[in-house]
């Protein structure tokens, strides 16, 4: 299956933030950037004319991501939180994991709403996938470039 016909799982976090983007995008940042590009079209010769090059580069990336937006959001299936229980990890689970004795709280979500710096972890990748479907009390091994990891899971939310 190619990934044009791909679905995405995603929580309905997830979704909002993504509608919400694009929203902002096609109403306020194209508009911006269409008059940027406009204004700078009257700086005179187009060939050595740095502000309407950068310009029409940004616009370019805009509708470049306004198109990847409307794609993934074509895609979407919005996982229920509540259908997939709490008594395993699931798409949308808190999981509080201890590792070496040191605990620490990730949050599943879809690959296109991962962001670690923020503790959201892709159910897509190496431990995301490990935990999924597992329950309190149960232990996951992942490799990692240092060795294998072992993380036991202390609670779902």
């Amino acid at each position: 299956m190619n990934q044009q016909n791909q679905r995405v799982q995603m929580t309905p976090l997830g979704y909002r933030q993504l509608v919400d983007e694009l929203e902002q995008l096609e109403k306020t940042k194209r508009p911006e950037a269409i008059e940027r590009l406009a204004k700078a079209r009257d700086f005179g010769d187009l060939s050595e004319n740095a502000e309407y090059h950068s310009a029409k580069d940004d616009l370019s990336t805009l509708e470049g991501r306004i198109e990847e937006l409307k794609d993934i959001l074509t895609r979407v299936i919005v996982v229920d939180i509540q259908k997939s229980g709490l008594d395993q990890v699931g798409l949308g689970s808190v999981v509080n994991i201890e590792i070496n004795g040191t605990g620490h709280e990730f949050t599943i979500v879809g690959e296109w709403e991962a962001d670690p710096a923020a503790k959201k972890i892709s159910h897509e990748s190496p431990l995301g996938k490990a935990l999924m479907g597992k329950k309190v009390g149960e232990s996951v091994e992942v490799e990692a470039p240092s060795g294998t990891i072992v993380y036991s899971i202390k609670s779902v939310k």
